[in-house]
């Protein structure tokens, strides 16, 4: 129990012990809510809507959304920069003497998230318009993706713990629902379920730390929580706070496919590439970063926890980066290159660059939406085939496709000017300012970055450049290849009824809503990053500052010229990712399948990515299933089945036994009165005795 209490945020006077100031928040309310109506009318109405309804509106429901997530930022602009919070709600129901309320509460850090999460949700759904059309379950992939964006909103809005872990669960079975959308594939329902039990580990973990919090302070109110946070100043960490610390890396870790909980985020591109879009760029896999980020307190009260985030983050990016050089799968390398710049992100929040961690993860979705949809127009140009071996020559039959994609490879490679080049060497320039063991952190960022620039652009040399793939020539002669459908991941061959892929196949070259999202998103991806140029703009950092100024490191940022120095850094090591990347597959082609054949087992270890699935295989799935068939042969059949049928089986005889004395016969029933009389008499002339 926590003796003294110290209020650390900037407005914690307003969310002193027993003080609950409520405000205004219809745009709030607004932002959350619409997606979940969207969500009912689409699943009540799916009988009824026609493919262009629905979208529609699906489509709009997340439009206005981002429309009342721009309210929501006009309402804090209004106010003092250090008022600019808002907690409204309501009591439900009251037990064991707790209050429990469904409040909303939103700041800086929440806004910025509800208008990134928003914003490019709503292309997303634009895009998705014409991606899905032909496909039978078109309503119900809008259903599920509006359902999925008012989980992630609850998630980002939840004035309290409750609510927060029920958005975190709620994610969860959204991402199970959309990933396994193609129900009919086995291989897609197994990726939906690895999900869904991966995601169960994290949200076991946060439920924990909400009750350890709520034992310790007496409140599960998030502003009064990180209000009320041990000073890290002054008071050493208690071994709850730092097992509170640890189990809310465990969630971040499940939910943003962090070391080692992260093998099932490859799996997930089972989904529709619209879903792989939503989970990685705007919803899901960010979520982690905004839990360390928003509880930044207790992390930074353990340094184990800091130490521990800042390891496996760049432990992840590593792997995921590595992995990713020899992938074959165009999703899987996107998803691979996920799972790397969000250890970025957790490694950065771990060195109290928060705002920088921030910075990364909404330019990160820009460039990452845009590499999904650009990377499903190929797809769908190639009738559904992902192989990058199978690529090739793309760049005349889809220059849009191609222009986009190279500016989203460009933007993850962190090419200079681009807005990826500004957002991670900021983090890397604040994680090298913390020194020590942290310098070693920002040494493998430096080696994750020559990593990703050549793997980024390896992906655009196979698909786009090259010999013309038979599929792109067909494109070129003006049709789309549509062949023989079948899932490519096993090789099945499938049909296009409800449960599969539809039937047609959709490129932005030809779709409008497809080419308005990509052109948008490539325009973001492009600029976004001048809004933090060290020394001239400072527009995310000033705009967080009032969250993260309780931070024992708010004052520990790197000079302007070491800043700069970080970025000349940088923008050598990605030209050189990218020439090195030049060399292998444009003036040396053929190099890369000589080195496979000269180290096959480093290949192969890579391909498989470092053998964890293998591992987990061994360690848990297989001991556990030995121990499932032992009860249901041993402890199922003869000890259960024992105690069931043994109990059946006597009482059973013991009927018998009575039915047969019910002879019916008067002088049986005479002799056994008077046998009985008998046994009594004898009874109580021995107790006499």
């Amino acid at each position: 129990m926590i003796t003294a209490i110290t209020p650390i945020l900037a407005h914690a006077a307003d969310f002193a012990e027993g003080a609950r100031p409520e405000d205004p928040a219809m745009w709030g309310w607004i932002l959350l809510l619409t997606p979940l109506v969207g969500a009912l009318i689409l699943g009540l109405g799916h009988r009824i809507w026609s493919e262009r309804v629905a979208g529609l509106i699906g489509t709009a429901a997340i439009f206005l959304a981002f429309g009342a997530a721009l309210a929501c930022l006009a309402q804090l602009l209004g106010m003092d920069a250090e008022e600019r919070h808002v907690l409204s709600g309501f009591t439900y129901a009251q037990a064991f003497g707790v209050d429990f309320r469904f409040d909303i509460y939103y700041d800086q850090l929440a806004v910025m998230m509800a208008l990134i999460v928003t914003g490019v949700s709503a292309l997303i759904h634009l895009y998705s318009m014409a991606y899905m059309k032909s496909d039978r379950g078109y309503t119900r992939f809008f259903g599920y993706l509006n359902f999925f964006v008012f989980s992630m909103l609850l998630l980002v809005l939840a004035g309290n713990m409750l609510l927060l872990v029920i958005g975190w669960g709620f994610v969860g079975a959204a991402s199970y629902l959309l990933i396994s959308f193609w129900y009919r594939r086995s291989s897609a329902t197994r990726a939906g379920a690895k999900a869904f039990v991966m995601n169960v580990i994290g949200d076991v973990a946060l439920v924990i730390a909400a009750y350890l919090l709520w034992h310790e302070l007496h409140t599960l109110t998030i502003p009064t929580l990180l209000a009320n946070a041990d000073d890290p100043f002054t008071v050493m960490p208690t071994a709850t706070f730092t097992a509170v610390a640890l189990l809310l890396l465990v969630g971040a870790f499940a939910k943003s496919a962090q070391v080692p909980l992260h093998t099932w985020l490859p799996d997930a591109m089972e989904g529709p590439t619209p879903v792989s879009a939503l989970i990685h760029a705007a919803t899901m896999v960010t979520a982690g970063v905004y839990l360390i980020c928003r509880m930044h307190p207790f992390i930074e009260i353990s340094d184990a926890a800091s130490m521990t985030a800042a390891a496996l983050g760049t432990a992840t990016l590593l792997i995921a980066a590595t992995t990713a050089l020899v992938q074959t799968d165009l999703k899987r390398i996107i998803a691979y290159s996920t799972m790397s710049q969000i250890g970025y992100m957790i490694a950065g929040a771990a060195a109290a660059a928060y705002s920088a961690s921030m910075f990364h993860l909404m330019t990160h979705a820009f460039f990452k939406a845009l590499l999904f949809m650009s990377a499903g127009s190929v797809i769908a140009a190639m009738g559904g085939i992902q192989d990058v071996r199978r690529m090739g020559g793309f760049k005349k039959a889809m220059p849009f496709t191609y222009i986009v994609f190279v500016i989203g490879a460009l933007t993850l490679a962190g090419f200079p000017l681009l807005s990826g080049f500004w957002s991670k060497d900021e983090i890397i320039s604040y994680t090298l300012h913390r020194g020590g063991a942290f310098t070693i952190i920002a040494a493998g960022m430096y080696i994750g970055a020559i990593l990703t620039a050549f793997y980024s652009l390896r992906a655009v040399f196979l698909v786009f450049h090259g010999d013309p793939a038979p599929e792109a020539k067909e494109l070129e002669g003006g049709h789309i290849a549509h062949g023989d459908h079948t899932n490519p991941a096993t090789g099945e061959h499938e049909d296009t009824e409800v449960g599969f892929p539809g039937a047609d196949h959709h490129i932005a070259e030809r779709e409008g809503e497809m080419k308005v999202a990509m052109g948008t998103l490539a325009f973001l991806a492009i600029v976004a990053g001048f809004v933090q140029i060290p020394g001239v703009t400072h527009v995310i950092e000033k705009w967080l500052e009032p969250v993260f100024e309780d931070s024992r490191y708010a004052d520990s940022i790197p000079s302007v010229s070491a800043q700069w120095i970080g970025l000349g850094v940088g923008a050598v090591i990605a030209i050189t990712g990218i020439a090195i990347a030049y060399w292998a597959y444009m003036k040396n082609r053929g190099v890369t399948e000589r080195w496979t054949e000269r180290f096959p087992r480093a290949n192969a270890f890579l391909l498989n990515a470092w053998y964890f699935d293998w591992l987990y295989d061994r360690v848990f799935v297989r001991p556990v299933a030995a121990f499932a068939v032992f009860c249901n042969k041993v402890i199922e059949r003869f000890v259960v089945d024992g105690i069931v049928v043994g109990t059946t089986t006597l009482v059973k005889d013991g009927a018998e036994r009575v039915r047969a004395a019910q002879s019916g016969l008067a002088r049986a029933y005479a002799l056994s009165i008077i046998g009985g009389t008998v046994v009594i008499a004898l009874y109580f002339v021995v107790v006499g005795k």
